[in-house]
């Protein structure tokens, strides 16, 4: 978070948007990052807030839209780019057409919260021809929701933020360390049982020689 705040105080209102753009065309950047630095800038007065709040809106959009028309445009086609498949299995693929033919433009208003699932979301439905002005308007709509959300959190809690920050990371270490212990417990017992199956079927051997 810190080193995101220090490159976008030195290209503000562009750095943001552009990282936006690219975050929604999938790369993998948490949209929510760039968002909140924009917060943390405008709480410490380097830019000001009722900029910044348009600017992050129009470039968590832009990135949409863009990933909207190429699928809309080349339609199938463009599941077979290698870069698509990067943030769109075959299963995933699927999974999003079907739920376009049971909630229709629903989706995007749900995808637009999820991350990791944004991208995929929004070239499926370019794909399926959801309608342009329906798709904007949910996505805009969507994004009226948690953009603020996310900017004014980091705006009001500038302070706390970096020990809510540490707070999480050190979570995340418990985890890890929870996870690899289930692990370790997991291959043990898995090896213990292969040995006594082993050893059972030694024994059996052994006695049918015997006999």
């Amino acid at each position: 978070m810190i080193s995101i705040a220090q490159f976008l105080e030195e290209f503000t209102y562009l750095g943001v948007f552009l990282i936006l753009f690219v975050a929604g065309l999938g790369v993998p950047i948490p949209e929510e990052l760039p968002i909140m630095a924009g917060g943390v800038l405008a709480h410490e007065g380097v830019v000001r807030w009722w900029l910044m709040l348009p600017v992050c809106v129009l470039g968590v959009l832009s990135g949409d839209v863009v990933l909207y028309w190429i699928g809309r445009h080349w339609g199938e086609r463009v599941l077979s780019w290698r870069a698509v498949r990067f943030v769109m299995s075959r299963e995933r693929e699927e999974s999003l057409k079907a739920a376009y033919r049971r909630h229709g433009v629903k989706i995007v208003f749900t995808a637009r919260h999820v991350m990791g699932l944004r991208a995929a979301a929004f070239l499926t439905a370019g794909i399926a021809r959801v309608p342009f002005g329906k798709f904007l308007a949910v996505d805009a709509a969507a994004a009226m929701v948690g953009v603020p959300v996310s900017f004014g959190l980091a705006f009001f809690f500038t302070d706390q933020l970096e020990a809510i920050i540490a707070g999480v990371h050190r979570a995340e270490r418990w985890v890890v360390i929870l996870a690899l212990v289930v692990a370790a417990a997991w291959i043990g017992i898995r090896a213990y049982r292969r040995s006594q199956a082993l050893e059972r079927e030694t024994s059996t051997g052994g006695e049918e020689a015997a006999c």
